[in-house]
């Protein structure tokens, strides 16, 4: 039961929707995604993810600088969509544009709503300790994440699973949902559930600074902040004044050795041989791979190898 349906989004994770409605036989007639932008070492002016595919597959593309406009709201009236499609777009809609479709706008949002509402779910998710999270197809309003459910799909966090991976997982079980619940949303056959108020939760946009490592904290929540914050913002501590980040470590319940410092490296002697570990402030944070500011990742136990003077230093709190 094809629709004619306008898609929102701009990141590659948001791909697999996009790919969904396509294959399904749904008549996209327009892609709105957010205006081109630097990136990279050269900040070179780069597109969308979702606007490169809509390109190379003939989709009409829009990238309106602002919503706010009246111009906006007659540009998808000219439209003639039965239903709005975002997914991960990256800006709310003003109530001219979500009148516009008369099926309304859907949105695939990564957490089970009302719980974690805003910019980064999956990542508080993973910094709570959580085990399980979802996605869920609402349709939209003028709130933020606040409107009725149309359907939700429950998941378990895997072990050592990262916020982008995490995320990918989620909007592609977020599209088979949604391909799922189109055709009964069409004809009517689906009420939406208002979500409940007194159990919504909110998120925060991640900040740079967000990912400095505090060695005072348990190696516990420090593998949650480098799974939480991976790709953004990323982890960092500093050495000899110069940034090395930590891509990626784990936990360990051994506290070290007798009278070590928080911060302090040390050499950890295993099966699979000797790796490198953090004091922190309950257990020891393994290192896994590292990357030294101007310089490639690389796996920590090599890179100490290079720096055999980073063995005993103290990392900063």
């Amino acid at each position: 039961m094809a629709m004619r349906t306008v898609f929102m989004g701009t990141p590659d994770f948001a791909l697999p929707v996009l790919e969904g409605l396509l294959h399904k036989g749904h008549q996209v007639i327009g892609v709105y995604t957010r205006p081109d932008r630097p990136a990279g070492r050269g900040r070179r002016v780069v597109p969308s993810p979702v606007k490169t595919y809509a390109v190379a597959h003939g989709l009409a593309m829009f990238q309106p600088t602002t919503l706010r406009r009246q111009e906006a709201a007659e540009e998808l009236s000219a439209l003639n969509p039965e239903v709005g499609i975002v997914a991960a777009y990256g800006r709310l809609l003003p109530a001219e544009l979500l009148a516009v479709p008369p099926l309304g706008v859907l949105n695939i949002h990564p957490s089970l709503l009302p719980k974690y509402r805003g910019p980064s779910p999956v990542g508080t998710a993973i910094l709570e300790g959580e085990t399980e999270t979802g996605v869920t197809v609402m349709r939209m309003d003028q709130g933020m994440d606040t409107g009725p459910i149309l359907g939700q799909r429950q998941v378990h966090i895997l072990p050592g699973e990262t916020a982008g991976e995490l995320t990918r997982r989620l909007f592609g079980l977020g599209a088979e949902l949604l391909l799922e619940l189109l055709p009964a949303w069409k004809v009517g056959d689906i009420k939406p559930v208002p979500q409940d108020e007194a159990k919504a939760t909110h998120t925060r946009l991640f900040s740079k600074e967000d990912g400095e490592l505090d060695w005072a904290l348990p190696a516990l929540v420090l593998e949650r902040r480098l799974r939480a914050f991976q790709p953004w913002p990323g982890c960092y501590t500093r050495w000899e004044g110069r940034m090395l980040k930590v891509i990626k470590g784990a936990a360990l319940a051994d506290s070290g050795p007798q009278g070590a410092s928080d911060g302090q490296v040390l050499v950890l002697v295993g099966e699979s041989g000797p790796s490198v570990g953090v004091v922190t402030g309950q257990g020891v944070l393994t290192l896994t791979t590292v990357q030294l500011e101007g310089r490639l990742p690389q796996p920590a136990g090599a890179f100490a190898r290079g720096y055999p003077r980073l063995l005993g230093a103290r990392l900063p709190s």
